[in-house]
């Protein structure tokens, strides 16, 4: 696997603030209101702009939000592990 591919198969991008080439949109804008990435833990989250593209689940009455469409489904196939991520 050569490093394009490798870079193209993660979920999280590290590119400055705003759209990114590709059309997905970096939530590291703004430094308001931050939480980390339960699944790609330590990865920073703008809670209002994850919201707002869809990028949280609510598990045992607390709300998670995501880095990246990615997480969002891996979250789904063990919400106790990684709401536990970030307890």
């Amino acid at each position: 696997m050569n490093e394009e591919t490798q870079a193209a198969s993660s979920c999280c991008s590290t590119a400055p603030a705003g759209p990114i080439a590709d059309g997905r949109q970096n939530l590291l804008a703004g430094a308001d209101d931050m939480t980390t990435c339960p699944v790609m833990v330590g990865s920073p989250v703008n809670k209002k702009v994850a919201e707002a593209a869809g990028l949280f689940r609510d598990h045992d009455g607390q709300r998670y939000y995501f880095c990246c469409a990615g997480c969002g489904p891996a979250f789904d196939s063990d919400p106790a592990k990684y709401a536990a991520n970030v307890a």
